[in-house]
C-alpha cells in the first residue's frame, strides 16, 4: 500500500478574477499530472466570505477525476459549505468526515469556531476522532486533517489564531499510534514540523503566501505562486512530503 495525497489550502474564492485564476491554475496542474493522486485534500478557507456563490464556484473547480476531501476553515460557513459542497441539509454543527483512500483513512476534522479566526476542537469532535480511530480495522494507517495548526509556525499572524486546545489533541493521539501525520492549512506557507511525535505538514496557500519575519514586510506575499503539497504514505506508515510551486 502506497497512498499519494495531493494537498492544497486557502483558496479564498471571493468572486475576483485573481482568486479564480490562481485556483484554476492549481487544479489544472493537478488535473494534468501524468499520474493522478489517490485524492486531493483541501484544508479549509475554500470560500473567502462563506457565500453560496463562492462554494458554487469551488464545486465547479473541484470537479476532478479523483476524490476531493475537504475540511472547513475560519472563513468558511458550515451551513453553506454543507449545502453546496456536500449536498447536505444546512447545519451549524461541526463538519467531520472520514474518508477511505487506497487503504488509509483520512479524518477531515472541523477546527473552526463560528465567528472567530482561531481554532478549537470541541468535545464532540474529539470524541468523534477517538471513536473513528478505534473503529478502523487492523493496522489501517490514518491521517488527521484540520485547518488550524496546533503549534507555532513562527509568524505572529497565524500564531495568534492557531488551535487553542492542542494539548487535548496531543493527549488523544497518544492512544492512537496508527495516526501517521497531521495535515493543516491556515498559515499560507508550506512547512514541516512535528506534533505529538508525528509529522505535521502545512500546505502552501493558493491565494497568497505568508512572508515570514526574516523575509520582510508586508505579511501577504501576493506575487508568490500557488503551492501544492504531495504526501506519500507508505505501508510502514512512513510519511514523505514534496512541495511544488504552480507557475
Amino acid at each position: 500500500m502506497t497512498v499519494l495525497l495531493a494537498h492544497i489550502s486557502d483558496l479564498h474564492l471571493d468572486g475576483t478574477d485573481r482568486a479564480t485564476e490562481r485556483a484554476t491554475r492549481t487544479v489544472d496542474y493537478l488535473r494534468g499530472l501524468p499520474q493522478a493522486p489517490d485524492a486531493l485534500l483541501v484544508s479549509g478557507d475554500i470560500a473567502d466570505h462563506g457565500a453560496r456563490e463562492e462554494y458554487a464556484e469551488a464545486a465547479g473547480l473541484l470537479d476532478l477525476p479523483f476524490p476531493v476531501l475537504s475540511c472547513p476553515g475560519n472563513h468558511d460557513d458550515r451551513a453553506a459549505y454543507r449545502e453546496v459542497l456536500l449536498g447536505e441539509p444546512g447545519s451549524g454543527e461541526p463538519v467531520n468526515r472520514v474518508h477511505h483512500v487506497a487503504g488509509a483513512a483520512v479524518l477531515a476534522c472541523d477546527s473552526t469556531v463560528p465567528g472567530e479566526d482561531g481554532g478549537h476542537l470541541d468535545a464532540a469532535t474529539l470524541v468523534w476522532i477517538n471513536d473513528t480511530l478505534n473503529e478502523l480495522p487492523g493496522d489501517t494507517p490514518a491521517l488527521l486533517a484540520l485547518h488550524h495548526p496546533p503549534v507555532r509556525v513562527h509568524h505572529p499572524l497565524p500564531d495568534s489564531m492557531r488551535l487553542d486546545n492542542a494539548d487535548d489533541l496531543a493527549g488523544l493521539l497518544a492512544a492512537h499510534p496508527r495516526v501517521a501525520g497531521i495535515l493543516v492549512g491556515h498559515a499560507h506557507t508550506g512547512g514541516a514540523t512535528t506534533f505529538a511525535g508525528r509529522p505535521l505538514l502545512l500546505a502552501p496557500g493558493v491565494t497568497w503566501t505568508l512572508r515570514m519575519p526574516w523575509e520582510g514586510e508586508p505579511a501577504f506575499n501576493r506575487d508568490q505562486p500557488p503551492g501544492v503539497a504531495f504526501h506519500v504514505l507508505e505501508e510502514d506508515h512512513r510519511l514523505t512530503t514534496h512541495f511544488r510551486a504552480v507557475v
